[in-house]
């Protein structure tokens, strides 16, 4: 059968066809680039380059820190750092993770897990300042590790001879409380915990950075975006200069190795903390970086409490270290004058026997500071409470900064004990107590609890005259530029003290220091040192040591109050560490090594922390 001849019209119209199909699908689709490029460039540019460019944020140096001649205490050195980017990361790469990296599986799981909560998108730390070795592998294996990066990042060092570990306080990963209070804080940010590094954590801390980087299809980084002309350099954190001898302070850390109590030194006209300490301590060092985590759990688990500053937090009676000021408020409250003589017969009769260390026979306020006679203060604070009511003498007590906070740049102080009416009312109950629980506050015993930190406040305010000083760490913050912001607030007078019967009381500090308790080692043979020892009463076990101190005794420069718990007589525990640290400051040297031997291998009797 013939096949019939094909239309040349019809063919001609089907590669018509054909060729309006072609071209119809081709103006779409260039109608669809030229919308998405054009009309939809704002809304696709952004996401084209997230795409293949990663956002990452650049931390700040940390501040410095300097002691008060310029020498550095705390610094920044390098630090290796892992990070994780989660929406990129592939879950079956964690045992090649955790092979590099020697971290077992688990943790490693629970790491990548923390930083999906916190965020899918964002890069976030993974494993802080592992060593060389690690940063090594981590960096070779990027190309089989999608959303695994790493940055060089800074952690504190401490190269000083003294390691003022309650003053500068440690740095630690952010909570996720913190990170909802502050926008500026990411997942594994580093925030000041504790000491001047929380204090002054938002000038400490700085500004972070942004850079943007171009990166392939596993994540890994191919080089700046746009040559960094987006890029935000990161502000380094303000630089703090603070009172702190370091010279000083490591003396103060030496002689207190092995035993239990607090020092604190400062400048009486400024308040400027010169030094610091309490022991036990612990190691700032161990705390920085990625925290040593078996070393931070033994500090936790010691019951010496390496954590608690017994500088500033510590409530231990004061004993006769509180006598000049006693001597202060009776003569304000005229009950007796710098001459008034009070008989000594070894004890003081009122309902019973208090008994004094012994005869001293007729003594003026000097002469009972110097001496210590327990008699006079017995007497006076009898009269005190009798005549005036115990609610003034505690007043009386606060202004020399006893019984309330100071406002130090410290973290931890507390308030102390000076006991009123409504505190025996609460603690014995109305009508409850009497004259016998208030006679023994005359001479530091009984319902009181001080810190060393607050008997150098108050012997400063004895030592320039009458003024409350507010103790400080921190004298000025550096800004880029040379810009320098001072702190250093103002003393506030006490207005009821006269100078007249302030230098009784002076004198009888200074004679106690001469011919007194305080002869043995406080005394120096060019300085004159004014100071009264102290020996609280402990029930639970040996007392526990006190000394004040100031120097030189006309026109003085530094004060100093030391606790040394369960350390016995003052005169010969506590003192003799004063003495040394006088030396150190005036000197620059220990001119009695023996004396510093001595204190170095002084051992108090056991702590109980049950009972102490």
């Amino acid at each position: 059968m013939p096949v019939p001849a094909q239309d040349p019209r019809h063919h001609r119209i089907v590669v018509v066809v054909i060729q309006l199909i072609v071209v119809s699908v081709f103006l779409l689709l260039f109608g669809r680039i030229v919308y998405l490029q054009i009309y939809q460039y704002d809304i696709y540019s952004p996401i084209s380059e997230r795409n293949s460019v990663r956002q990452q944020i650049v931390n700040p140096a940390r501040g410095l820190i300097f002691d008060r001649h310029g020498e550095l205490i705390v610094g920044n050195e390098p630090s290796f750092t892992i990070t994780i980017t989660p929406l990129n990361f592939d879950m079956a790469n964690i045992p090649l993770l955790a092979e590099l990296t020697h971290i077992s599986e688990e943790e490693i799981l629970q790491l990548v897990q923390e930083a999906r909560t916190f965020s899918r998108h964002r890069e976030s730390r993974l494993l802080r300042d592992v060593d060389f070795r690690t940063f090594s592998n981590i960096q070779e294996n990027l190309w089989r590790l999608p959303g695994i990066n790493h940055q060089v990042e800074g952690k504190r060092s401490y190269p000083s001879e003294a390691r003022l570990s309650h003053v500068l306080g440690y740095l630690a990963e952010v909570t996720r409380g913190e990170m909802t209070a502050s926008a500026f804080y990411r997942l594994g940010d580093l925030v000041g915990r504790s000491g001047i590094e929380r204090v002054y954590e938002e000038d400490l801390r700085g500004n972070k950075g942004t850079e943007f980087v171009t990166v392939n299809a596993f994540g890994r980084s191919l080089g700046p975006f746009n040559q960094g002309q987006l890029d935000v350099n990161p502000v380094q954190g303000l630089n703090l200069h603070t009172t702190i001898d370091v010279q000083l302070q490591r003396v103060a850390e030496e002689l207190l190795e092995g035993k239990v109590g607090g020092v604190v030194a400062l400048n009486p006209q400024t308040g400027g903390i010169l030094a610091i300490a309490s022991a036990p301590d612990y190691d700032n060092s161990r705390l920085a970086g990625r925290m040593d985590r078996s070393y931070w759990q033994a500090v936790n688990a010691d019951s010496l409490t390496p954590l608690f500053n017994r500088a500033v937090a510590t409530l231990q009676p004061p004993g006769s270290t509180t006598k000049p000021m006693m001597g202060l408020i009776g003569m304000r409250l005229g009950l007796i004058t710098e001459n008034t003589t009070i008989h000594c017969n070894g004890g003081y009769m009122r309902g019973r026997f208090y008994r004094c260390l012994r005869r001293h026979g007729d003594q003026t306020i000097a002469q009972a500071i110097e001496t210590s006679c327990n008699t006079f203060f017995y007497a006076l604070m009898d009269q005190i409470v009798t005549r005036h009511g115990l609610n003034v003498w505690t007043r009386m007590m606060n202004d020399f900064g006893m019984g309330v906070t100071s406002g130090a740049d410290l973290t931890g102080e507390v308030r102390g004990l000076v006991p009123d009416s409504t505190y025996f009312n609460r603690v014995f109950g109305v009508r409850q107590w009497g004259l016998g629980d208030m006679i023994n506050l005359g001479i530091g015993q009984g319902a009181m609890g001080t810190s060393p930190l607050q008997m150098a406040i108050a012997t400063a305010a004895i030592a320039n005259n009458g003024n409350r000083v507010k103790p400080h760490i921190v004298d000025r913050i550096s800004y880029p530029g040379g810009d320098m912001e001072l702190i250093r607030p103002e003393p506030e007078r006490i207005e009821w003290i006269n100078p007249v019967q302030l230098r009784a009381v002076q004198m009888g500090m200074r004679k106690a220091v001469t011919d007194g308790s305080g002869r043995f080692y406080a005394n120096l043979r060019d300085v004159a040192v004014a100071g009264k020892t102290g020996t609280a009463q402990n029930p639970h076990g040996q007392n526990h040591g006190w000394f004040i101190a100031y120097a030189p005794f006309e026109n003085p420069e530094i004060v100093i109050a030391v606790l040394l718990q369960n350390a016995g007589f003052g005169s010969i525990s506590a003192a003799p560490l004063a003495g040394m640290m006088f030396e150190q400051y005036f000197y620059g040297e220990i001119r009695r090594p023996h004396v510093y031997r001595m204190m170095l291998e002084f051992e108090p009797a056991p702590f109980n922390p049950d009972r102490n």
